[in-house]
């Protein structure tokens, strides 16, 4: 890769990186690429390099985010055994919540966007993430996996709000 083409993937993922900061920290409507590009620590127009629009942005951001998620599970699904399956999503979930904690809270943000594309990246990523896990409980033999899907998305959420509020006690089994 030539030297301009890794400084501009590295300028790019800079303003993902800083934008997830920013729409995480004072939500998508308040946040102004001004924000971004201070964080990103590189001028305004420069995100339009890259990002046409504020909203492109996000929908960046969010694809970056749901695509850790789903990598993550893969990777769970491909090597934990049946008994451990369930148990290693949800580590696997936990580690996430840890290590990006503002990419957790800019998709709970995301969720109330009504713009129509957004709405449509949160419903696709769900709708993988279900996927996902519903076909591995079944792969797995797990009993009623639709409800234990259902179950297992639900506690995801409620750990969401737990991180969110800074209330550990909400993801206590």
């Amino acid at each position: 890769m030539a030297k301009d083409t890794t400084t501009s993937v590295n300028r790019r993922s800079d303003i993902i990186s800083a934008a997830i900061e920013v729409f995480a920290e004072i939500g998508y409507y308040r946040a102004t690429t001004a924000q971004v590009a201070e964080r990103a620590k590189i001028s305004q127009p420069y995100i339009f390099r890259f990002f046409h629009t504020k909203e492109v942005l996000l929908l960046t951001a969010l694809e970056v985010s749901w695509a850790r998620i789903i990598e993550s599970f893969h990777q769970v699904v491909q090597s934990a055994s049946p008994q451990q399956l369930e148990t290693d999503l949800i580590i696997a979930y936990e580690q996430i919540l840890g290590e990006h904690r503002n990419e957790v809270l800019l998709q709970m943000q995301a969720q109330t966007i009504q713009e129509h594309s957004i709405r449509e990246a949160m419903r696709g990523g769900f709708r993988e993430v279900r996927q996902i896990v519903l076909d591995a409980f079944r792969q797995a033999d797990i009993a009623d996996p639709e409800e234990r899907t259902m179950l297992f998305l639900a506690r995801g959420m409620l750990c969401n709000i737990s991180v969110a509020i800074n209330l550990p006690e909400l993801m206590e089994t």
